[in-house]
């Protein structure tokens, strides 16, 4: 698996932070020694990452969501930490998604726009911008489920971006 990150030719810049050196590391450092449970920060820092990469082959998409079940973050957090931590995990893993048309994941997408509509309004503009026509239907199939439960605000952003 760590040749497979490697392979998208990542690295992360050096950051000031507790749980990572100073100098600059590759993707592999976060399974290299079975780091699998990663903390949020931790995962956001690591899927902000990949999102500056131009593609992602989906093998690597499924092994990353595999490895850290980003699939379940909502549903199997760690009840210490803030919800919105995990809420940013979930978004950016949602803009992975979204970005790479990784369309097995679409329906993880279209529970976060259900669940998280305040989160889900730049993912509203992704699906949009992508020109993609099957991107685009999410877009609008998640906004008829979810308009009666957003705020007016939000609702109408999203109206306008979506019609």
């Amino acid at each position: 698996m760590q040749e497979m990150w490697q392979e998208a030719g990542t690295f992360l810049p050096g950051r000031q932070t507790s749980y990572l050196p100073k100098h600059r590391i590759s993707v592999g450092y976060f399974v290299q020694v079975g780091k699998t449970e990663l903390l949020p920060d931790q995962l956001v820092l690591l899927l902000e990452h990949l999102l500056e990469e131009k593609t992602l082959r989906p093998r690597t998409l499924q092994s990353l969501q595999r490895t850290y079940c980003l699939h379940e973050q909502d549903a199997e957090r760690n009840k210490k930490e803030p919800m919105n931590e995990w809420e940013l995990v979930r978004h950016r893993w949602c803009e992975l998604i979204i970005k790479h048309k990784f369309t097995e994941a679409y329906e993880q997408v279209e529970r976060f726009l259900q669940e998280d509509q305040a989160m889900g309004v730049y993912l509203y503009g992704e699906l949009m911008v992508s020109e993609d026509a099957r991107q685009q239907q999410l877009a609008r199939r998640c906004f008829e489920l979810a308009k009666e439960q957003m705020d007016r605000f939000s609702a109408q952003v999203v109206a306008e971006m979506l019609f």
